[in-house]
């Protein structure tokens, strides 16, 4: 399935990319390893490189985490009752497991997004 040209649809790049698959097939895995995006799509042959995702996926996670877990948990009384020794283990070690778990899954919705809108990361 090499890209003809024909439209591609925005929710359905994001939708491939959240799940690690290749954007332009949903067939094969996006990514090599951790967040290492493989050079070209085994099923379809579409070439995945193209696609730059440098900073864009960290800012999006930390600003996903820091909103969803950061905000709420300052809010709450527990936090402020506990040892500070304690709260500090607790929330950075939950803070560190979900931004390593979340990471992966906004770089690759990154790049189905990339992908649906043609930005080959060239700024032409």
């Amino acid at each position: 399935m090499q890209d003809t040209g024909q439209e591609r649809e925005f929710w359905v790049g994001l939708r491939r990319g959240l799940a690690g698959l290749c954007p332009c097939c949903g067939q094969a895995r996006l990514f090599a390893s951790y967040l290492k995006v493989v050079s070209r799509c085994t099923a379809c042959g579409h070439e995945l490189g193209q696609y730059k995702s440098d900073d864009g996926p960290a800012y999006f996670t930390i600003l996903i985490v820091g909103h969803l877990l950061l905000g709420p948990l300052l809010l709450m009384e527990i936090v402020r009752t506990l040892p500070l020794e304690l709260t500090l283990t607790v929330m950075l070690s939950g803070l560190v497991i979900v931004t390593l778990w979340l990471l992966p899954i906004v770089k690759g919705a990154f790049v189905g997004a990339q992908w649906a809108l043609r930005d080959d990361g060239s700024g032409s």
